[in-house]
């Protein structure tokens, strides 16, 4: 049995049906196709379009935006999905960026941001990147240094640099986090403004970073000159950026820990398959109980890792906090899914290094979840503090 079936009885009909209509989806993209997007670096269209045309992008959009208007639960339960058929990172990510970048439009953008690019979103027709991360800022998210000044006329030019930008070569806008007013050591989170704004190619020179995993989604380095914006192109109020995106965080994280525990799921699923074909002195080595221990635990901890998240979702959408159980999901998650990978190289021994077996895609992508959103040492860091009342470390 896996996870996902383990966990039915928590979920609602319509839930379940969102669950099983994606996995079927995702199914149709063979693992085959993931491995020429990954060797190719070439973006998954043909995934996004399908979900597109199933109204699966809007899911988390509101039905007056041309959205499904459901929750995080749905969200993530549909990402997880992906991820399970063997898509990995590659297919979440890709489908990730249509639910999450557009979160603070919907919590914080005015009437006429929300009625311009909701529902071109939730159709498809609109990809937006992320723009948070500086090179010289790193976790201390107060001290990023892009600035957008105020002109004489009423327009905003933004000028810094920003790194890690998610699919910034296939998105068409991008909401960036930067500095409006200086930083106080007092207040330091004060003064930081999301923009959306049109990602103008001649204002913004962008450069693919290669990495480790998810070739298929490109991450990039933005050096942004002059790029020009308005104060109808501010989510929310100027100043509160990064309060706008940290209550967007539990969300992010609860989804990032799902997708985590269905790419664990697709490397056990070729593991244990692979454990019953492959026969070495007479038998399967999934007899052998050096094989056999190591993909139950990697079970259990994927199916105890799933259980938390769940929990965290329905206090998500039920408005209560959740932060605490969406930080630790996310840290089971990240730690169960890169545990089952590993044991799935493992399992396929000398194989599990060869690409045509498919783990070795699934083993690079999960180290991501270990570093991202939020590393595994500061998820740590927020439940010593905030759970356990302990000592702020820094």
């Amino acid at each position: 049995m896996h996870a996902s079936e383990a966990a039915s009885a928590g979920l609602t009909d319509e839930q379940r049906e969102i669950r099983d209509s994606a996995a079927a989806l995702a199914r149709t993209f063979d693992a085959d196709y993931w491995l020429e997007r990954d060797e190719k670096g070439l973006y998954p269209w043909e995934l996004v379009r399908a979900f597109a045309a199933r109204d699966w992008l809007g899911i988390a959009i509101p039905e007056e935006y041309g959205g499904s208007g459901l929750g995080v639960t749905e969200g993530a339960l549909l990402l997880r999905e992906v991820a399970a058929s063997g898509a990995g990172l590659s297919g979440a990510a890709a489908l990730h960026h249509y639910v999450f970048p557009a979160a603070p439009i919907v919590k914080h953008g005015s009437e006429e941001m929300k009625q311009a690019n909701l529902p071109l979103v939730a159709r498809g027709d609109l990809l937006i990147a992320f723009g948070v991360t500086e090179p010289n800022a790193g976790t201390d998210t107060s001290r990023i240094e892009t600035r957008a000044v105020r002109q004489d006329d009423g327009r905003w030019l933004i000028n810094g640099q920003k790194v890690w930008l998610t699919q910034g070569l296939e998105a068409h806008k991008v909401l960036l986090l930067v500095r409006t007013r200086p930083r106080s050591e007092e207040k330091p989170f004060r003064g930081l403004t999301l923009f959306l704004c049109d990602l103008d190619r001649e204002r913004v020179a962008l450069s693919r970073i290669d990495k480790l995993g998810r070739a298929a989604v490109d991450s990039t380095e933005a050096f942004i000159t002059d790029l020009e914006a308005t104060d109808a192109d501010v989510v929310g109020e100027e100043g509160r950026g990064f309060y706008h995106i940290l209550e967007g965080l539990n969300a992010e994280r609860i989804v990032v820990a799902l997708e985590a525990v269905g790419l664990g799921e697709a490397a056990l699923r070729l593991a244990v398959d692979y454990a019953r074909e492959r026969v070495v002195f007479n038998r399967p080595i999934g007899a052998n109980q050096s094989i056999s221990h190591p993909l139950a635990d990697s079970w259990a901890r994927l199916r105890a890792a799933e259980l938390l998240t769940l929990e965290a979702a329905r206090l998500h959408d039920a408005g209560q906090p959740c932060g605490e159980e969406a930080t630790a999901a996310k840290y089971l998650a990240a730690d169960a899914s890169f545990t089952a990978c590993d044991r799935a190289v493992q399992t396929h021994g000398g194989f599990g290094y060869a690409k045509e077996y498919h783990v070795e895609r699934l083993w690079r992508e999960s180290r991501l979840y270990r570093l991202a959103p939020i590393s595994q040492e500061m998820a740590l860091n927020h439940v010593a503090q905030q759970t356990l009342r302990l000592p702020r470390s820094y």
